[in-house]
């Protein structure tokens, strides 16, 4: 492990695990509207967006925050009203009661009209604003916040430079194709400790998300039901209820529409939370120390990132799933685990949850988180007892590695088809 890799690991970290509020996808669409709403200089009279079948399915079903609404209509005519142009992926902070109404009655007056987009792309948002004489366009792909053009009355004002799906931002920090899951357990344990206190913010935001999904009814109530029952003498409480129900909750109050923004992890609030609370919970059950629970942080975020860097942005695989494996990796260390039983309890869970499919943002994923959270409880305690899926079984292979490219080939390749089938169902729904 060379030193030389540190301050990559720690930007790549900066760059992807930031503050989110609402679901991204609509949030990719409000951004592109306030922006629009910036360059127009005044109310539009009319909104048209065009969004790619995998962001229509991420933001059909969605609570907008601040809104009370779901769906893409209300985060654009939201976006475009009250929106702030400079806060990327916290561009709904602003919004207040006026500015909401008058979105609806935008919305009422079907005066915004949201279509399907013929593209490649996975991540693709145009919207298009009127007013009198005049329009702006904004296109973001790629990535939630990535401008790609912007076009004024018929002329382009903006283009990116090279754009390509394929490298959607040159300037977004990536880790090496050469990283192993070994570089990043020897980072963890060598990097001295005040390089890595920022990392702390995102069990800050994710904790108060978590809270607020257990003081009020949002979503589908995952979290507080559980708790419920817990008080019932259905459930018993402890590390693998309370890391689920805890887990839940911020899901909860996110998909819900809380005015409270998640640290998210490669571009969603979900993966942010499934890599953040169950290490949270697990490190206040054990008592673990403050450093301890930073290096598993670091550990759970770095992680998440990297198996979602072999694959693509928006699939047919729930990321959830993928991130929790981050916190397996950080629970087992704060069990005093070794990198050989880190590799054990991803390799696990890759085993166990591999192929939950993702059908669209909406208060169910926070039943996804759910699992995903007790999945990585399970992989954990049987890692510290040298228990785990062996190379032999599935698509598991011997070294953590491969385990988590075979995972990623099937996310790439076969599931593709998978969403195809999952966005047709959607769209038919919606007809």
């Amino acid at each position: 492990m060379h030193t030389d890799l540190w301050d990559l690991f720690i930007n790549t970290v900066k760059a992807e695990v930031i503050p989110a509020l609402g679901c991204t996808e609509p949030v990719a669409v409000g951004l592109a509207a306030a922006i629009a709403r910036s360059k127009l200089q005044e109310a539009p009279e009319s909104i048209q967006a065009e969004v790619s079948p995998n962001l229509m399915k991420n933001g059909m079903g969605v609570r907008v925050p601040g809104t009370g609404m779901t769906g893409l209509a209300i985060a654009a005519a939201a976006g475009a009203i009250g929106g702030d142009a400079d806060a990327g992926l916290e561009v709904f902070h602003t919004l207040n009661d006026a500015k909401v109404n008058t979105a609806k009655t935008l919305i009422e007056k079907g005066k915004v009209k949201i279509t399907v987009a013929d593209t490649s792309r996975a991540l693709f948002a145009k919207v298009t604003l009127f007013a009198q004489q005049r329009w702006v366009r904004v296109t973001i792909a790629d990535t939630h916040t990535n401008v790609v053009a912007i076009e004024e009355n018929g002329i382009t004002t903006f283009r990116q430079q090279q754009p390509s799906s394929t490298a959607p931002d040159s300037n977004m920090p990536k880790l090496p194709s050469q990283t192993t899951v070994q570089d990043i357990y020897q980072f963890i344990t060598e990097v001295p400790l005040q390089r890595l206190a920022f990392i702390e913010r995102a069990k800050q935001l994710n904790e108060a998300l978590s809270q607020e999904g257990l003081s009020a009814d949002y979503g589908l109530q995952v979290g507080a039901t559980l708790q419920r029952h817990v008080a019932r003498g259905l459930l018993s409480g402890g590390l693998l209820t309370d890391v689920i129900s805890r887990s839940a909750a911020a899901s909860d109050a996110r998909m819900g529409g809380a005015m409270l923004p998640a640290m998210s992890n490669s571009g969603s609030g979900n993966q942010g939370i499934a890599a953040t609370m169950p290490v949270v919970v697990a490190a206040e059950y054990l008592q673990s120390s403050h450093e301890q629970l930073l290096r598993a942080l670091m550990l759970s975020h770095l992680l998440a990132i990297y198996i979602k860097q072999h694959q693509h942005k928006l699939s047919a695989l729930c990321a959830v799933t993928t991130a929790a494996m981050g916190s397996a990796a950080g629970i087992t260390y704060l069990l005093g685990g070794d990198y050989r039983q880190i590799s054990y309890a991803v390799s696990s869970m890759i085993g166990d949850v591999a192929g939950v499919i993702c059908d669209g943002a909406k208060n169910a994923c926070a039943m996804k988180v759910s699992s995903s959270a007790g999945s990585a409880v399970k992989s954990s305690l049987m890692a510290i007892d040298n228990i785990h899926v062996t190379g032999q079984e599935g698509i598991v292979a011997d070294d953590v590695d491969s385990s988590i490219r075979n995972l990623s080939a099937l996310a790439n390749g076969a599931m593709s088809h998978t969403d195809q089938q999952i966005l047709d169902i959607m769209v038919q729904k919606a007809l």
